[in-house]
């Protein structure tokens, strides 16, 4: 087969979406199969198939990706986020990776159009399949868009193989770690208030590492609080595995792949009760409610106090990660992929 991936979430350098385009390709050539893997997109994306420099092509999604598609005799495309063609010239397999736009538009006020296509490609039975990263939020969209459950698969994502545990010296204060983009959704209010708290008795830092969005809330600096900004991947595995402890305060996630990281380097890891992160974390991490700080203090003050507990999260959280790679992403994705083509011939 000829597959196509949306490559437009890769014009950003950071993100979980991006980091899934970027591996998911990756892992899917390394498969060793017969078939061809291309990216498109009518952004600056190195190695991309764009639109030819025509009026009508630069329409991308509504004519210049189908004439494309055509021209490259594609089998399947993988619209990776939220859209597939709006003309049927292949089968199609439609990401979407949680539900966010739907259940709080303050948490994305600029989806607007995300809120209101995705819901009518998928009423038009333009994607053949669709991609859900998690079983919770597969049984949500098969419920808020009415989809057919044989239509929709759950595939998790994975950390890559370069987050492993690194031998670091122990930091002269102790640090909890916040990894993610800082935004509405991530809840992170909660989280300093809460860390405030547990610093009023312990010594702790908290380190917040990743950008923060144009409508992310403001983090006053104060003593014992970090601010890296955007972090190179690279330098990531070094930064969990110092941690006391990964935080994950998120109101809502598709998958939470921090997690995953977090676990993989050894790190412990305290993160919400929503059910996509319940589900991930597969019973290897200490869970508390996103709406109520006082059972953050209280996790955070176990993990500083309780040295056993320590070494008992992280050797779970290792034993966890082992159930995630790319190379089961890939095989799950293109078993998709397959299934796409069976049902559009």
């Amino acid at each position: 087969m000829r597959i196509g991936l949306d490559a437009t979430p890769l014009i950003s350098p950071t993100g979980g979406v991006p980091r899934y385009v970027r591996e998911l390709h990756a892992a899917l050539q390394s498969l060793g199969a017969a078939d061809e893997f291309s990216l498109f997109t009518d952004q600056p994306v190195d190695g991309a198939i764009g639109p030819r420099n025509s009026v009508l092509e630069k329409r991308w999604w509504l004519a210049g990706l189908p004439m494309a598609l055509r021209r490259h005799r594609i089998d399947v495309f993988h619209g990776t986020e939220f859209s597939v063609p709006y003309f049927p010239v292949a089968a199609s397999v439609m990401s979407i990776n949680d539900l966010s736009p739907w259940l709080n538009p303050e948490w994305h006020s600029t989806a607007d159009r995300v809120r209101q296509r995705t819901p009518i490609l998928l009423r038009l039975g333009l994607a053949t399949m669709v991609l859900t990263l998690s079983e919770a939020v597969r049984r949500q969209a098969i419920k808020h868009f009415s989809l057919d459950p044989a239509r929709v698969v759950a595939v998790p994502l994975a950390a890559a193989n370069t987050f492993q545990p690194v031998n670091v010296q122990a930091p002269a204060e102790p640090y909890f770690l916040y990894v993610g983009a800082i935004e509405p959704r991530k809840n992170l209010p909660l989280l300093v208030e809460a860390w405030r708290e547990v610093r009023k008795r312990h010594p702790v830092r908290l380190v917040i590492a990743g950008k923060r969005r144009e409508d992310g809330p403001r983090i006053e600096p104060s003593e014992g609080l970090q601010l890296l900004g955007a972090v190179d991947e690279a330098e990531l595995p070094a930064i969990y595995s110092g941690a006391l402890a990964a935080v994950y305060p998120t109101f809502y996630e598709g998958f939470g792949l921090p997690i995953v990281e977090a676990m993989q380097c050894g790190a412990p890891v305290i993160t919400s009760e929503d059910e996509s992160v319940v589900e991930v974390a597969g019973g290897a991490a200490l869970h508390a409610p996103a709406t109520n700080p006082k059972p953050w203090v209280a996790a955070m003050t176990r993990v500083i106090e309780d040295a056993a507990l320590r070494e008992s999260l992280k050797a779970q959280g290792l034993e966890r990660a082992r159930a995630f790679s790319w190379e089961r992403t890939a095989r799950e994705t293109l078993a998709v992929y397959r299934e796409a083509h069976r049902r559009f011939r």
